[in-house]
């Protein structure tokens, strides 16, 4: 797992990790989940802190990149409280 920090940047350092581009990220959420909602511009939003995932899309994204909710739900803390200063 990545340094805490905001979710935004979790999210990115995860993807990076893996090999995977926006686009590949979005369509493993899509197959794992059977939602079609999610596209990389949604993974864009997130990863630039311009929107949250909700509690739904951090399952499976946990699951996606392989890291315990737990510390999504961490970094969404973060970023929330980040955004209320």
């Amino acid at each position: 797992m990545p340094q805490s920090g905001p979710i935004s940047e979790i999210l990115a350092e995860l993807r990076r990790g893996r090999g995977l581009t926006q686009d590949d990220l979005a369509e493993r959420l899509h197959a794992v989940s059977g939602n079609t909602s999610v596209t990389r511009e949604e993974v864009s939003r997130w990863e630039r802190g311009k929107r949250i995932p909700g509690p739904y899309w951090r399952g499976w994204l946990g699951q996606v990149l392989d890291t315990p909710q737990h510390e999504l739900e961490r970094a969404a803390a973060i970023q929330r409280a980040a955004r209320r200063h």
